[in-house]
């Protein structure tokens, strides 16, 4: 169990550990308000987090059934996501609630469709290439059935 919830927060700190170098980089590498280059580094950031929950879910979903690691996806998200939004900003020294409601509910919304869509990328390439848990668990099953012999039925 322990090793469930370590593998969980090692997510959840890489994810943060995402967001917040994307900060430093915006913060540090555009001191002024460069819209341009602070979207474009938000966009990568969100292309990074999509990408490394594309791999986990590509992982995870070979080993286990979905409903056991979509949960364990789900408390690392809604653990980063908090940690993006309210601690993120107070590292590089802005106020989480400075751009205002708009800005707020937007953050979460893009992370939730980046994370979303990165699950959605990497448990589908599994499923399409065969090799997730449930397709893996139906050859068998088949292959247990087709090595049986038949049996004889006498009237």
């Amino acid at each position: 169990m322990g090793q469930r919830w370590r593998a969980v927060g090692v997510l959840t700190a890489a994810l943060f550990a995402v967001n917040v170098v994307a900060r430093l980089v915006i913060s540090l590498a555009f001191p002024e308000d460069e819209d341009t280059a602070t979207g474009v580094v938000s966009l990568v950031m969100f292309l990074v987090i999509g990408l490394i929950l594309a791999a986990v879910s590509f992982r995870w979903g070979a080993d286990r059934p979905v409903g056991h690691w979509a949960g364990d996806l789900a408390v690392a998200v809604v653990a980063a996501l908090a940690l993006t939004v309210f601690v993120g900003p107070l590292l590089v020294g802005e106020n989480p609630f400075g751009g205002g409601a708009g800005l707020f509910f937007a953050q979460i919304w893009l992370y939730l469709a980046a994370a979303a869509a990165g699950v959605l990328v990497g448990y589908l390439t599994l499923t399409a290439l065969g090799r997730d848990f449930r397709s893996r668990q139906l050859k068998r099953y088949a292959e247990l059935k087709r090595a049986r012999p038949r049996k004889v039925v006498r009237r």
